[in-house]
């Protein structure tokens, strides 16, 4: 049965049945691999913002539209943005239900992950570019 209300303990079972921790070694791995997954959440946030910066930037003034219409690289650019988007979404969603595990230090990992990849990766004073607060996107 399914935990309901948070918990403290090294037993959880986190995402699927085979990720079960039964000591405090396989614990202490499992917080650390939701720690870093929360980290590299951040990273691919940031990275999608930069993607978003590099597709909204202007043209020079001098510049005008092509006559044959979009550029092939741009259809790639945008294949490779939604990619990273979709790693995005999923990645976000599984820290979710890795959270929902109602483990107390499960959750705790998940948030210091967002705190710790938040500070290396989004906190430089850059204008934040997220549509949405949700945490998937």
């Amino acid at each position: 049965m399914m935990h309901m209300t948070f918990y403290w303990g090294r037993q959880v079972t986190v995402l699927f049945d085979g990720w079960k921790t039964q000591s405090w070694l396989g614990y202490s791995l499992t917080l650390v691999a939701v720690f870093l997954f929360s980290v590299f959440h951040e990273y691919i946030v940031n990275l999608r913002s930069r993607f978003k910066g590099v597709s909204s930037a202007k043209p020079a003034p001098g510049l005008t539209a092509p006559l044959i219409g979009r550029n092939p690289r741009a259809v790639g650019f945008r294949v490779m943005e939604s990619a990273v988007f979709g790693l995005n979404a999923g990645l976000g969603y599984l820290l979710m239900l890795a959270a929902m595990s109602f483990n107390g230090g499960v959750f705790i990992a998940v948030i210091l992950g967002f705190v710790v990849g938040y500070f290396f990766f989004r906190s430089h004073g850059e204008e934040d570019n997220t549509e949405s607060p949700c945490g998937c996107s």
